[in-house]
């Protein structure tokens, strides 16, 4: 048979049949006068079963494996890893059908979904404040850090500002310290309604949040005149995060995190 026939036989392209044969699946058969491969009825066996077990999933190198006999895995233990890998894809897939049934009934998406149902219950808890610029900034970064936080961290996160908004007057005190903040978009970093945002701001976030935050309010935004050590990927985040904000309210978010850890530093005293 020429690689045609054989193709055709088994229900592949000429493609993956060299592509067999160059990774070695498929052994190459003798060449005829012509130079044209000449395949038997064994190549067509060992090639259909190359094909039934890719269906099955296997991976080619796991087919190798197979086909190798002694030197290889043999085919119930290459299955019944297969099988294990696919238990925990249908695991996965759960639980990712879960949450999309979740996001498919709720009321309302946030304009940030997906994110987890922990964070989207605590959206859902302050909506009446999302009408704020300065808070759509806020669920936007809530909503990263949703993302790139490890578990544990996130839920401290979540748990400390749930708590927040939670207090008697803690939707209000948010609603205030937004205005205030928003109100800052076109003043100065002088300016002395600067101050009394970050106050506010400072009232109304615990302590504790700060180390979950990933910011210092220490460290340099922009390099040292005379130094250049080259800016590190904490420096580069913590100036795009304060360059997505307007001068004053960037000193505002700056004071209040100073005023946090001079907190944190006498025990928590306001």
């Amino acid at each position: 048979m020429r690689i045609g026939e054989l193709a055709g036989v088994v229900g592949v392209t000429t493609r993956t049949v060299r592509h067999y044969h160059h990774l070695g699946l498929l052994p190459e058969p003798e060449r005829l006068g012509n130079g044209y491969r000449d395949y038997t009825l064994r190549h067509a066996v060992v090639l259909a079963r190359i094909r039934r077990l890719t269906e099955l999933g296997l991976g080619l190198a796991e087919v190798r494996d197979v086909l190798a006999e002694d030197a290889g895995k043999d085919l119930v233990e290459v299955l019944t890893e297969l099988d294990e890998d696919l238990a925990r894809q249908e695991d996965a897939i759960r639980r990712r059908r879960e949450r999309l049934r979740a996001l498919l009934h709720s009321e309302e998406l946030s304009a940030e979904a997906p994110v987890s149902p922990e964070l989207a219950a605590l959206f859902s808890e302050v909506g009446e404040v999302i009408d704020s610029p300065m808070a759509v900034k806020d669920r936007e970064i809530l909503a990263m850090l949703d993302t790139t936080a490890s578990p544990e961290v996130r839920e401290e996160l979540i748990g400390l500002l749930g708590a927040t908004f939670a207090t008697p007057g803690g939707v209000e005190r948010a609603r205030t310290v937004y205005a205030l903040l928003d109100a800052l978009v076109d003043a100065d970093p002088d300016d002395p309604r600067v101050d009394e945002a970050a106050s506010a701001l400072a009232d109304c976030l615990p302590a504790e949040l700060l180390p979950n935050t990933g910011i210092d309010p220490t460290a340099p935004t922009a390099p040292t005149p005379g130094i250049d050590p080259g800016p590190t990927p904490h420096d580069s985040f913590l100036r795009a995060f304060y360059a997505d904000f307007a001068p004053a309210q960037a000193e505002a978010i700056r004071r209040t995190l100073r005023i946090l850890t001079e907190r944190q530093h006498d025990g928590g005293a306001p």
